[in-house]
């Protein structure tokens, strides 16, 4: 069961797209949320001089959507100001600190960078800028379970700042049966998914198709995560196919059966339940409304 929390927001500067510093209820660490033109303003910041981890995010090189890069300094403000110098992708930066200086040492965010680099990966929602996966260092068990609790909190808030890298799909609240579950049919194949907050889960062992129309091919953002989703190995060619290897969160029901059937797709109507229900008509019905 998820536990409800709250987070302040506090806009240092006036500027919403500026400075924000963002705490959340009963913990112990706090976020920089910062645009990288900020950077020579910023770095005189207390929580800059403190030992950290931090998140740098903008476009990817390739074409469209983010990467991202996750780091690591004691402190973590001359390593920011190197990346300025030499790292031309980010556009946007979110350093981990503490309310009190101190409180994390080069250990606990050794382990925090070797997470979340590995949370990344395997959600494979954003390519990363990180060549390596950096090994977890040594910790004594009560500091280990005291960073992990840390993390649990900086996972918890990355959303509501809207990142969502490190997101793996939903768990049904009583196993999958739980969930009502929908199927996309057609050109060959079968997918099967459901709709939760993140977006549409397409799960395990669901089918597309291995060749998309000439509409798939102009859909720029659909064409590269095609290309993401074959390189990191969550479709591969089985048979006349393609298979998902894991659950995989599209951003919208859309994304999915776009997916699923190569094509530009209404996913609102093209997944549809046990009953033959679009999912166009059973949220209609939850919502009481007519079709």
């Amino acid at each position: 069961m998820q536990t409800p929390f709250s987070l302040r927001i506090f806009v240092a500067d006036g500027d919403p797209d500026g400075l924000r510093i963002v705490e959340k209820s009963n913990w112990i660490g706090k976020a920089l949320v910062f645009p990288r033109a900020l950077l020579p303003q910023v770095k005189a910041r207390p929580e800059l001089a403190q030992t950290g981890v931090y998140l740098l995010l903008g476009p990817r090189p390739d074409g469209e959507g983010d990467m991202l890069y996750v780091g690591e300094g004691d402190p973590i403000g001359p390593r920011l100001q190197s990346h300025y110098a030499q790292k031309d992708f980010w556009t946007r930066a979110i350093g981990f600190t503490t309310t009190t200086a101190g409180q994390l040492n080069k250990a606990h965010v050794q382990f925090l960078e070797s997470r979340l680099i590995a949370l990344a990966r395997a959600a494979k929602r954003l390519p990363l800028d990180n060549a390596n996966q950096p090994a977890e260092p040594t910790l004594s068990e009560a500091d280990r379970a005291d960073i992990q609790v840390f993390l649990g909190h900086m996972l918890g808030m990355l959303p509501v700042l809207g990142v969502h890298a490190f997101e793996q799909p939903p768990q049904a609240p009583v196993g999958k049966a739980a969930v009502r579950v929908f199927t996309c049919k057609g050109k060959g194949v079968s997918a099967t998914g459901y709709d939760a907050t993140q977006g549409f889960v397409v799960l395990a062992g669901s089918q597309a198709v291995s060749a998309v129309t000439p509409s798939f091919t102009q859909m720029a953002g659909a064409n590269e995560l095609r290309a993401d989703l074959l390189k990191n190995g969550v479709l591969v060619a089985e048979g006349e196919a393609l298979r998902f290897t894991q659950d995989y969160v599209f951003s919208a029901p859309s994304a999915a059966s776009d997916m699923v059937l190569g094509g530009c797709t209404n996913g609102r109507t093209s997944w549809k339940d046990a009953q033959g229900r679009t999912l166009k008509e059973v949220q209609a019905a939850e919502a009481e409304l007519p079709t």
